[in-house]
């Protein structure tokens, strides 16, 4: 959930309102009955582990273990596109919505990968970028570029300096 209007109700309710108007990565996992079973606050430029997250659902609803293992066997057999742009970003990142501009404004084609929805996509970011899930990664030919750097763009794919 996403703490938008009134903004920051839910995350002051919980503790995890910054002063500066914005939310820590805060997890909460809350069961049926309304009982929170799991807390974990992130600084906002970290990613959970989403192993210890399933480990933590799968307390609640044994199932769902299984679910989850066989949604990412099934993203573990897609193959990552090679060559040319690839932006591996999130659909609400400001930096990856930048990069989409920049490369629309460019007449530049891209391949776009949800590293949400993409686990090896996201386990491939968090290699390049030294364990963490860093949007927007680029991999322009085999040149990986962590985070958004407009001037490095323009000089790989416009020969600008």
């Amino acid at each position: 959930m996403s703490d938008f209007w009134p903004h920051g109700e839910v995350a002051q309710r919980y503790g995890v309102l910054r002063d500066v108007g914005d939310a820590e990565r805060a997890i909460f996992i809350i069961d049926r009955q309304r009982v929170i079973r799991y807390i974990d606050i992130h600084d906002i430029d970290e990613q959970p582990d989403n192993e210890v997250l399933f480990a933590e659902l799968a307390k609640l609803d044994p199932g769902i273990s299984a679910k989850i293992r066989a949604q990412q066997a099934e993203v573990e057999e897609e193959e990552l596109p090679q060559g040319g742009v690839v932006l591996y970003c999130t659909r609400w990142c400001p930096s990856c919505v930048k990069a989409r501009k920049w490369f629309d404004q460019h007449g530049i084609e891209y391949v776009e990968v949800n590293v949400i929805s993409n686990m090896k996509a996201a386990e491939q970011v968090k290699q390049w970028a030294g364990g963490n899930r860093v949007t927007p990664t680029l991999d322009i030919n085999g040149t990986i570029i962590i985070g958004w750097d407009e001037q490095q763009v323009a000089g790989l794919l416009l020969g600008e300096k």
